[in-house]
């Protein structure tokens, strides 16, 4: 029988009280104190597997190392060194799976250091105080494009001014940022953080801000090529994969990039409208920010699906509990294969799916839930490619983000060795810079 017609999204499900406390800092900074015993129980490795795990390799045993002396401002020097996000990533990487995942204490007790709450600490507590770490060097009278002001494009361009080089980042989206700002759970980065570190790596001075300027719109690859000495494309994934089910064309059903971005530039959590019964549809980060802030905002049922096996997630466990703990139920392997509903969504109907000698395949079992509202997080795809060559819808790149075409640099989400996560673009945005720096002034 089709599932029973639902009211829809509406708005002020919860009482502000309660959105506010759903929607805090999902981890509590330490204090000075807490942080100096966290730190106690580094081994301070010689050979460090934390390092080895993180992308932009911190010198993680030394950074700690100065906190335990009681010196965290000198901790986020060496941080900041490595990675100019530090901040950001200190409150989103997945620790769990990287750092945290490597370190000795977690393979022999289980309970690792806690490197990212140590790391949040030290930056912090630098960020804090007045004036940039860092200086440029001498102007060297180069100038260089970036395009996107995301964790990649802010990376690079904060590298190059630093070498004495001019930038100027070319941003369509009305704030810097990128997915730090647009596309994160709003408990991950409170108080207008993405923001704030965005305008503090511009402190260090040479880098000019353009908003408004999409490529392939107000901006070709052709004219920055003309016009600049470099070009680092930061751009990220434009584009929501589609899932093509069958059935009426009913409202309520939207992706999840979308939601995430409007919940995190909305003043007003009251105001956003959310449907009882909610069904998100991935299995990435992306599915389980929107599944779990479905649910804080007062919807009544979240379920999140998801096509393969719990182990296939592209979510870690962390954040598989996390959902589960918030009240989404999770269920796995089973694939959405139509929608239900006049006018409205009602339901949404999933098959059961197997794994068999030729991979993933359809057995036959089908089930519906009741659903008024459903979001898609099942990928993004590139924008405007401006002629370079991609494969499986990333740009290519070669060594430090070198693509196809001369004085043409990529990094971040939409490069082929991007892999959807903050600290891998900061790592790739840095190393393009140092790549371009050395080209320019060879």
């Amino acid at each position: 029988m089709p599932a029973q017609p639902q009211t829809g999204p509406v708005a002020g499900r919860l009482p502000a009280d309660t959105l506010a406390r759903n929607f805090a800092d999902l981890h509590s900074p330490l204090s000075a104190h807490e942080a100096r015993v966290a730190a106690d129980r580094c081994y301070f490795c010689h050979d460090a597997p934390c390092v080895t795990a993180c992308p932009t390799e911190i010198d993680i045993p030394l950074f700690i190392r100065e906190i335990q002396a009681g010196r965290p401002e000198t901790a986020a020097r060496e941080i900041f060194e490595a990675n100019i996000l530090g901040g950001m990533c200190a409150r989103v990487c997945p620790t769990e799976v990287l750092c945290e995942g490597a370190c000795v204490r977690e393979a022999a007790e289980g309970k690792p250091v806690q490197i990212g709450l140590l790391q949040r600490h030290a930056t912090d507590s630098l960020m804090a105080r007045q004036g940039h770490p860092f200086t440029r060097a001498a102007r060297t009278g180069k100038r260089v494009a970036v395009v996107g002001a995301g964790p990649a494009g802010l990376s690079c361009a904060h590298r190059l001014a630093r070498h004495g080089h001019d930038v100027v980042i070319f941003e369509g989206a009305p704030k810097p940022g990128g997915l730090n700002e647009y596309g994160i759970a709003a408990y991950k980065s409170v108080d207008e953080f993405a923001a704030r570190e965005a305008a503090w790596i511009m402190e260090i001075g040479g880098i000019e801000l353009r908003h408004g300027q999409w490529l392939g719109g107000e901006i070709t690859l052709e004219t920055l090529r003309d016009e600049y000495d470099a070009v680092f494309l930061g751009i990220g994934l434009s584009g929501v994969n589609a899932l093509g089910l069958d059935g009426p064309k009913v409202e309520g059903m939207h992706d999840a990039v979308t939601f995430i971005s409007a919940l995190r530039q909305c003043e007003d959590l009251s105001t956003l409208p959310i449907g009882r019964d909610v069904v998100v549809i991935g299995g990435g980060m992306t599915a389980i920010d929107c599944a779990v802030q479905a649910k804080g905002l007062g919807a009544e049922t979240v379920t999140l699906v998801y096509r393969r096996a719990r182990e296939r997630m592209g979510a870690s466990r962390f954040e598989q509990d996390l959902a589960a703990q918030r009240g989404v139920r999770l269920i796995f392997e089973a694939a959405p294969v139509a929608v239900e509903g006049e006018g409205r969504l009602s339901g949404v109907v999933f098959e059961r799916m197997g794994e068999g000698s030729e991979g993933l395949a359809p057995t036959g079992d089908r089930f519906t839930l009741p659903a008024d509202q459903m979001f898609r997080a099942v990928g993004q795809r590139l924008g405007d490619a401006s002629g370079l060559k991609t494969v499986r819808g990333k740009v290519v790149t070669q060594g430090s983000g070198r693509t196809d075409m001369d004085k043409v640099w990529a990094g971040g989400d939409c490069g082929v060795g991007g892999d959807d996560l903050t600290v891998t673009a900061v790592a790739q945005g840095r190393d393009a810079a140092e790549d371009i720096h050395g080209t320019l002034t060879d």
